[in-house]
């Protein structure tokens, strides 16, 4: 196999940051652990640079272990990371690990989230003399903040976003075309443009296809999604993308919040069409809009390093109540959600949320997703969602800068 090699690499420098990332912040989440040992293919990548079936060991110190079920060959072209090797089941871990002189720790934290119950149980009975603790916070923390070649990869993704929803879609939709319709010509806008097609969300259970094409009152459709924007979807089975029942009338508002997705790395953007002239748009749709594009950009200014998590929340969430948008603000009713933006990068639902409780001191090099929106009963759902990058002199936004409602004539 040694004749084959990999079409992108991730950097030995990059890799070798992201351990000294996690092991800054293992002693804090974790301070009985001597190391991490990670389940997940999204972590896995994360650690190692190859998307493969297995586990990393990545100890205090030394090289990391990359334990691998599928495939050996594969980890090896891709990965830099010296201590690869296969292995059956989870009892072969620690004698291996010994074996390439980076032994398991009595006391480790676990990536828990990567992990079934089912497979959890079988860890623990393969490996009864060793303690796990949580140490899911970790790879949170570490993934938060980007360095400079992921953010390359994002302000990329972010242009291209911007360019599919903002230039090229408005020339190609029109009023009548189904839900469907339309997220099948955003689809072949995104692959153009080089759109992966798998995106990812880090939560256990939820899913993510394309995004939402909500037109009218689907925007407030009942989602089981964890976001503002209702949909229909395409069938019950598959509440993604858009229906092909429901099509898109004149003098509605038509709601599309897609991620896009390259090298992995995404961003998050929402674009609200309207068919119909400006003039045709009602003051109550207007104002609210508006008000959206306000809180956002509030909320921007304030994503600036030394500021609160939370406070962000707070502050958005107090200015909502003061100018009488509480009720629909992030959705309505039972679909209210209780976040006004999250962090993004290899997962759409990165971390941290901006929520209450989150008191996590913002830090350059962080990027979030900024989703205020407003349901209108009756009419649909309005508002904006666009991704911005923290840098020393606040944030800066990576899916263009143009958030007003496109109309459609």
């Amino acid at each position: 196999m040694s004749d084959l090699e990999s079409n992108v690499v991730v950097p030995r420098s990059e890799l070798e940051a992201r351990w000294a990332k996690c092991r800054r912040f293992l002693p804090e989440v974790a301070p009985q652990a001597g190391g991490m040992l990670c389940f997940s293919r999204l972590q896995i990548y994360y650690l190692s640079g190859s998307f493969v079936n297995g586990a990393v060991w990545l100890p205090l110190e030394g090289e990391p272990v990359l334990f691998v079920r599928k495939s050996c060959d594969r980890a090896n072209i891709e990965s830099s990371i010296k201590n690869i090797v296969s292995f059956r089941s989870f009892k072969d871990l620690a004698p291996l690990a010994k074996e390439l002189g980076q032994p398991l720790t009595e006391v480790m934290g676990a990536e828990t989230a990567g992990l079934t119950w089912q497979l959890g149980e079988m860890l623990t009975s393969r490996m009864s003399e060793y303690k796990f603790v949580p140490g899911d916070m970790v790879l949170a923390l570490s993934r938060a903040v980007k360095s400079e070649w992921e953010l390359e990869i994002m302000r990329e993704v972010g242009h291209l976003h911007h360019t599919a929803l903002f230039e090229v879609l408005p020339e190609l939709i029109e009023t009548g075309m189904s839900e469907l319709e339309i997220a099948k010509y955003l689809w072949n806008i995104f692959f153009e443009l080089g759109h992966e097609g798998h995106m990812r969300m880090q939560t256990f259970n939820e899913e993510i296809f394309l995004g939402h094409i909500s037109a009218g009152d689907s925007g407030i459709y009942p989602s089981s999604f964890n976001g503002p924007l209702g949909l229909r979807g395409v069938h019950p089975v598959s509440p993604f993308m858009g229906s092909g029942d429901k099509f898109w009338e004149k003098g509605t508002p038509l709601s599309v919040d897609c991620g896009f997705v390259m090298e992995g790395y995404h961003t998050d953007k929402t674009q609200v069409y309207w068919s119909g002239p400006k003039s045709s748009i009602p003051k109550e749709v207007l104002d609210a809009q508006y008000f959206c594009q306000d809180m956002q950009a509030m909320a921007a200014d304030l994503l600036y390093p030394g500021n609160i998590v939370s406070d962000v929340y707070a502050k958005v969430m107090e200015q909502a109540e003061k100018e009488g948008f509480t009720e629909g603000f992030m959705g309505i009713g039972e679909c209210k959600v209780p976040f006004i933006g999250h962090g993004i990068g290899l997962t759409v639902d990165g971390f941290p949320p901006i929520a209450k409780g989150f008191d996590i001191p913002i830090e350059e090099g962080m990027v979030f997703a900024l989703e205020p929106k407003q349901g209108i009963p009756g009419i649909g759902m309005v508002g904006v969602e666009n991704t911005f990058e923290v840098t020393a002199d606040g944030a800066e936004c990576l899916t263009g800068d143009d958030y007003d409602i496109i109309c459609i004539e």
